[in-house]
C-alpha cells in the first residue's frame, strides 16, 4: 500500500483544515516547495497536492507554486483542486503532475471526465468527498443529491480506474478513518481506492492496508504527519515490511 503524504495549498501556505472548514485552519509551512522536498527526503514515493483556493473558487491560483513542487522533487505528484476544464487538465500534465485529480467537474461535466480518461487514461483520478454518504463539491461547501457509491458506478463506467475516496466528517479530525464505508465503497465498486480522511496513528494503516485485496492501493496522510501523530517513515516500513513478506 502506498503511503501518500498531503500538501494542501491555501494563500501560497501549507495548511490543513478540520472537516474542509475554512475557520478551523492551521498553518503548518510558509514555504509547501521545502515541506514537499521533506517529504521525499524521508521516503515518500508519492505527494498529494491540493489547491484549496482552487477548489473554492473554481480555478487553481496557486500556480507557481504547483509549478515549483513538480520540479523540486523527482517523485510523482498528483493534483487537485478547481480542475474543471481540459485546458487546465493539460497544463497540469505538461507541467509534469503524474495525475490530475477531477472533483466538482465529475457532478457538473461528467463528459469532461469522460474526455479526459479517453485520452490521457490512468493520469485522471477523480476525487470522491462523502459527508453522510452524499457528494460534497464546491471546496465542500455544496452538498449535491448524488450519492457516494452511485457516482462512483457513473465514473466507472466513464473509464475512471481510480477514485481518491474521502470521509469528510474524519478529514483532519485524527479520529481514525471510516473503515467500514471505504469497505463499502471498494467492494460495491471494485475501483482502484486511494483512501483520505482521519487516518491518526499505524492502527489506523494497518487497518486499511488490511483491504489491499479489495482494490485499497493508497492512503493519503495530512494532519498526522505535520501534528507528529505518525512519523513517515514508521508509516513507510509498515508498506516495505509488508513488500518484503509478499517477495518471500
Amino acid at each position: 500500500m502506498l503511503i501518500i503524504p498531503a500538501i494542501d495549498l491555501r494563500a501560497g501556505k501549507c495548511v490543513r483544515l478540520v472537516e474542509g472548514r475554512l475557520d478551523r485552519e492551521t498553518v503548518y509551512s510558509d514555504d509547501p516547495v521545502a515541506v514537499a522536498r521533506l517529504w521525499e527526503d524521508q521516503g515518500a514515493r508519492w505527494l498529494h497536492v491540493v489547491d484549496l483556493d482552487g477548489a473554492f473558487t473554481g480555478e487553481p491560483k496557486n500556480w507557481d507554486i504547483i509549478r515549483s513542487i513538480l520540479s523540486a522533487v523527482r517523485i510523482p505528484v498528483q493534483v487537485g483542486g478547481g480542475i474543471r476544464d481540459m485546458t487546465v487538465i493539460e497544463r497540469l500534465l505538461e507541467l509534469g503532475a503524474a495525475r490530475v485529480i477531477l472533483g466538482t467537474v465529475a457532478i457538473i461535466n461528467p463528459g469532461l471526465v469522460a474526455e479526459a480518461c479517453a485520452r490521457y487514461g490512468e493520469s485522471i483520478v477523480v476525487g470522491i468527498d462523502a459527508r453522510n454518504g452524499k457528494v460534497a463539491i464546491e471546496g465542500w461547501g455544496v452538498t449535491a443529491e448524488k450519492n457516494a457509491l452511485e457516482l462512483a458506478a457513473e465514473m466507472k463506467a466513464l473509464g475512471v480506474k481510480r477514485v481518491v475516496f474521502t470521509d469528510i466528517w474524519r478529514d483532519g479530525t485524527l479520529k481514525g478513518p471510516n473503515l467500514s464505508v471505504v469497505e463499502e465503497v471498494a467492494r460495491s465498486t471494485q475501483l482502484k481506492i486511494i483512501a483520505s480522511g482521519g487516518v491518526s496513528n499505524l492502527a489506523d494503516l494497518q487497518a486499511l492496508k488490511a483491504m489491499e485485496p479489495l482494490g485499497v492501493e493508497a492512503v493519503i496522510i495530512g494532519k498526522a504527519l505535520y501534528a507528529g501523530t505518525i512519523n513517515l517513515r514508521d508509516a513507510l516500513e509498515i508498506a516495505r515490511a509488508e513488500l518484503e513478506e509478499k517477495v518471500c
